[in-house]
This record gives C-alpha cells, structure tokens and sequence, in this order.
C-alpha cells in the first residue's frame, strides 16, 4: 500500500505534490481533531491516587487530642487529618419520634491506627470524658444530660433527658478517642501525654513522625494515608504540615514552593502571593460583631445610642475596604449561610449619620467643645467616648478605625484597644471587661444560638458577650432546641432575630469568607460553608492532585 502511494506520489508534478501533501495533512490534522473530540466526549477525568501535598500552618501543636480540643487552630487542624467524626464510624444512628433515644450503630471491623479493633466502649468513653468538668473539654456543655448505655460491641443507647433538635450534629461531629490509649490516664494529664502529640487515631491519615528544633519548636508532621480509614481511602497518600511562627514566613514559603497550600489568609494577603496559584473562598458560618456592655456604660443602657451606632455604621464601607469585598454583610445573630437566617427582619436596616444624628439630638446628647457628644444622667456627665477592645489583626485593626472615622460623625469617640486574643479570652471576656468588644461569633453550621444570646449565658463560661437579657428571646431559644420540625423552629428563630434587631445590642459587621490559597492541581476543596478553619479538612480524603480519563459508561 505504501508502495503505491510512493509510486503514485512520484507520478505527480511538483505542484501535484504539494497539493497532495496538503490535503493529506488537513485530512490527518481533521482525523487526529476529530479523535480526540470524541475521546473528551467519551471520557471523564477522574481523581486517581498519587502525589504529596504539603500544608503550611501558623502556631503550633500543643494537644493533637479530640477530647480536649481547643481554640488551637493548629491542632484542630491535625484532629480533623487524624482522628475520624462519629459520622465516619457508624453504619446508622436510629432516634425515636421525640429523638431523646438515639441507638448508634459501628461498622464492623474499624479499626485504629495502630490496629486495635474501635468498638462502642470507645464512643461511651469520648463522651464520658467530654462530660467531665477535668477535661475541660469545650464539648462540656453540649453532652450534659446525655447517658450512655453499652448494647453490644458495635452498639450503643444515647439518652437525652430532653428532646435535642440539633443533636444529630452533635453525634456526626463528634471524633471518637482510643479508650485504649488514654483510659487510666486523669483528664488533666491528656495534655502532657506522648499520644498529644504522636496520635494513635482513626481519621484519613495518621502520624508518621514529627521534626522538632532543639528550642520545642515543631517544624513539621509527616503523614500517611491510613489504610484502617472507615472511609474512602485518600486519592494524596502522603501528607504533610509545616508550621510556622507568623504568616510572613508562611507566605514566603508558599512563594518558594516550599508548601502547596495555607489557609486563613486575610484579603491584602493576597496580593503578597507572587506565584501562580488557585484562591478557593468559602463562606464561614461565623460574624463579627462589636458586642456592647451596657453593664460598663450608662450610655449604653440607652435604646436611642446603640440604635445611632447602628445607623452611623456604613457596612459595605467596611467591607469593601477592610476585606477587599470578601464577606457578606452580618444583620444579626444568625449568619446568612445557616437555615433560620430570616432576611425579612432587616429590611429596614439602612446607613444614615443623619439619621443617627437626629436621634441623639432628641435624646438630649449634646456636642461639647471637643466635638463628643455627653449627657446628664444620674447627676453625672457621662461622654459618648468608648473603650473598644479589638482582637489583634489586621482586617480587625482596619475595622475599628473605619468605625472611629464613622462614629466620630455623630459625635462618638472610639478608642481602640489592640489586644492578643490570649489576653482578650482571659482577662477582656471571662470577667465581662470592656464596655464594647470586636469580636467573631462561631456557629456549628446550625442556628442553635442559645450559648450567645440567651440570659443564662451572660457570664463565664457563657458566650452571651452583650449581656442581653430579654424573657422572650430566652423562651423562644429553649423552644428552639426542642422543636425538631424545622419550619416550626425556623418561624420561632424569626421572632428571636426580630427582637434582637429591635433593641440594638451590638453593631452586626460581617461574615469573612474562609481564604485558602493553594496549587492549580488541587481538586475536591470543599465549597462551603465552614464553621471553623479544620473543616477544610472534613473531606480531605476526596482530595486530589491527578486525574485520568475513564471512558463513560
């Protein structure tokens, strides 16, 4: 055939052949575009294993450990790498009608990782442990009231004394300990065991070993995938975390190729990064709020100022300056990204200084010669100047000073205090210290709020940071936690939101979108929400940085 191709090629005139090394080109170039058309048709890329991924963490481990698990992003993040949620081990959990009876049901032949079969003693032991005040877990108070009763090896009876609407998440969110490993050890030395920070665990990956430097600092974790993992085994076999002391060299590390991926990154960030990558953005089931303290400030007290605060308060200003658009506004308790947020609440909600102004003129706040408005009250001068107690950080630190600017047009002064985070929870927010906090509430992606807002909880350890204190708003949130229809729950949280708005006990801000920065090759991120920074993690199993083509069934 090729012969009489060659002859009858040669029989041509030169100008024959190069009109017939045309055609036969257009015609391979058509039969080659044409194969590989139908090929993409046919075919669909796939994750497939291979490759190693290296994440680059700020702070350091101190407790790789779920029963004693903290506000250490750090060590949720290795938690959530390598111990696996109650969701992952069981087959089923079954509840009655009023879901105060719950029967979770294993699957059969867990294992952890260092072989040892996972039965039910060892989920009764996890919740045992979060029960006890020692432990000082900060699961403490969503287990209380909760018994537990051993049915056979892969089973268990969870007793509520009351009906729990949002207790499901509380079982699939929970990650089981090795009973083995810590039972006989008191509570209050989990953190000084060497299975805190070399755990023997049940989730995606486990621990191969740690690099330390002679001064403690943790440099690194090398993991593996975990072949006794419940789940879908992971696509990235070998994983790794590096650590770092600030997020300066966590970024000069990204741009070096050094690691693949960090998260937690702030807007302006951003443009430090100088090498190709993928920004993923989720939402965060998280708002930041400036909580006011009417306890501290008898101008507080006052319906008309904290309204005034709200009315001076430009939130896409904010936004737009200090997180480069990458938030949603925040209108009240319940973040927009969670079932229950009713919009219809805050259709009112506008800017306007002159409004604000107004306001306070009718409530007799006058401008004194420094431009401050102040009042009488109780035969005492009181100034519309606050302490605002900030947590240390940029996006924070640009925030408060967008309020100063704002709040300085209707006569209020701010005062910004600029704190670490460690000094706020202890000596700021436990004894109620300030009068107005800037500061981030965290749901668990359900609309259960009570641990914010209602009366009970306006003192350590509750999180209530306005001191509201309102009957029905206390009502409704109990009714709330025990109403399992949702649209029943849902019209219950309504008027909650409408009674917060109408009495003003903080400046709603916004809700920050999780920033993750990583390589083009990374596929299976989730997409959100997210309630803490680890729960980028929840699907890391589905992670992956190769792909084939597996032709279409």
């Amino acid at each position: 055939m090729f012969y009489k191709l060659s002859k009858l090629y040669k029989s041509f005139s030169p100008k024959e052949q190069k009109l017939f090394l045309g055609v036969a080109a257009v015609f391979l170039v058509s039969g080659f575009t044409l194969a590989l058309v139908l090929y993409y048709q046919n075919t669909t890329a796939q994750p497939v294993e291979g490759g190693n991924y290296t994440e680059g963490i700020i702070g350091q481990p101190v407790a790789i450990n779920p029963l004693i698990v903290g506000e250490n992003d750090a060590d949720r993040d290795l938690i959530a790498l390598t111990f696996a949620s109650l969701s992952d081990l069981a087959e089923k959990y079954e509840a009655d009608v009023e879901e105060k009876n719950w029967t979770i049901t294993l699957k059969p032949d867990l294992k952890w990782s260092d072989g040892e079969p996972i039965n039910s003693e060892d989920v009764i032991f996890t919740i045992g442990i979060v029960q006890d005040p020692d432990a000082r877990s900060p699961l403490f108070a969503t287990w209380q009231g909760v018994a537990t009763e051993r049915l056979s090896e892969l089973e268990l009876k969870v007793t509520l004394k009351n009906t729990y609407a949002f207790f499901r998440d509380n079982i699939q969110n929970l990650r089981i300990a090795p009973k083995h490993i810590f039972d006989g050890i008191p509570p209050q030395n989990f953190r000084l065991s060497e299975f805190s920070l070399q755990p023997v665990g049940s989730g995606p990956y486990r621990v191969v070993g740690y690099k330390k430097r002679p001064d403690g600092f943790i440099e690194e974790y090398t993991l593996t995938a975990n072949k006794h993992f419940a789940g879908q085994k992971p696509y990235i076999k070998s994983f790794s975390i590096r650590f770092f002391p600030n997020k300066t060299e966590a970024i000069s590390a990204f741009n070096s190729k050094g690691i693949d991926g960090i998260g937690g990154l702030e807007a302006k960030d951003l443009e430090n990064l100088k090498i190709s990558r993928k920004i993923l953005n989720p939402e965060r089931s998280r708002y930041y709020a400036v909580f006011l303290n009417p306890n501290t400030s008898l101008a507080l007290k006052e319906k008309d100022v904290r309204q005034a605060l709200n009315l001076a308060t430009d939130q896409a200003r904010i936004i737009n300056s200090s997180l480069l658009g990458e938030a949603l506004p925040a209108h009240g308790p319940i973040p927009q990204s969670i079932s229950g947020y009713d919009d219809s609440v805050y259709a009112d909600e506008e800017f306007s200084p002159e409004k604000a102004n107004a306001l306070l003129d009718k409530a007799g706040w006058k401008l004194n010669e420094q431009g401050v408005r102040e009042k009488l009250i109780q035969k005492t001068k009181v100034p519309l100047e606050f302490d605002l107690v900030v947590p240390e950080s940029r996006f924070l630190s640009e925030t408060a000073n967008e309020l100063k600017d704002m709040w300085k047009v209707i006569g209020v002064k701010i005062n910004p205090a600029i704190l670490k985070s460690a000094d706020i929870l202890g000596g700021i927010i436990k004894p109620r210290n300030y009068q107005m906090i800037l500061f981030g509430n965290t749901l668990n992606k359900n609309a259960d709020i009570f641990s914010f807002w209602h009366s009970s909880q306006r003192f350590d350890p509750g999180l209530n940071l306005s001191l509201f204190n309102d009957k029905n708003v206390d009502t409704a949130l109990e009714s709330v936690r025990q109403t399992l229809d949702e649209p029943a729950r849902n019209a219950l949280l309504s008027k909650v939101q409408k009674t917060i708005h109408d009495n003003w006990p903080a400046v709603f801000l916004y809700s920050p979108n999780y920033l993750y920065a990583t390589s083009r090759s990374l596929g299976g991120f989730p997409e959100g929400p997210i309630a803490y920074s680890s729960n980028r993690f929840d699907n890391v199993n589905l992670w992956y940085l190769k792909t084939a083509r597996i032709f279409n069934k």
